[in-house]
């Protein structure tokens, strides 16, 4: 090989390693605005996530209020307790019969469900339901 054509070699291999070069730093341009890109579309996804969870507690809560005032709705409505429990009370001019424990009061529950909780509490705590005193019972809402 004579000394013409190695220079023609080194010359050509040179140029193809200026372009290389030119073309690695354009790549590693791109490289950074696609970084850019890549942030503000991992940006963008966690903003729309977040802005689907809120939106989503917002109709669970908006929900949840609905059902909570459809509940007390017919809660509010008066149970005729009176009848059943006058029935089922001494009179007041009687003396109480033996064993009794008195009278109980009942605000806003069912008498059937007033005496399933009375039989209830006398069942787990193993003792006859005439050496229990209940004063009142009271739905809590």
């Amino acid at each position: 090989m004579s000394f013409a054509m190695a220079e023609q070699v080194v010359s050509e291999v040179t140029e193809q390693a200026a372009q290389a070069v030119e073309k690695a730093a354009e790549s590693s341009t791109r490289l950074r605005l696609d970084l850019g890109g890549n942030l503000l579309d991992a940006l963008l996804g966690y903003l729309v996530v977040f802005i689907g969870l809120g939106l989503l507690m917002a109709v669970v809560i908006i929900v949840g209020k609905i059902m909570v005032a459809k509940m007390k709705k017919p809660a509010s409505a008066p149970v005729e307790t009176k009848a059943p429990v006058e029935a089922a009370a001494p009179k007041k001019n009687l003396p109480a019969a033996p064993g009794t424990a008195g009278e109980v009061k009942i605000y806003d529950t069912d008498p059937r469900d007033a005496a399933m909780i009375m039989a209830i509490v006398a069942d787990k705590l193993q003792k006859p339901l005439n050496e229990l005193r209940f004063v009142s019972i009271k739905e809590v809402k």
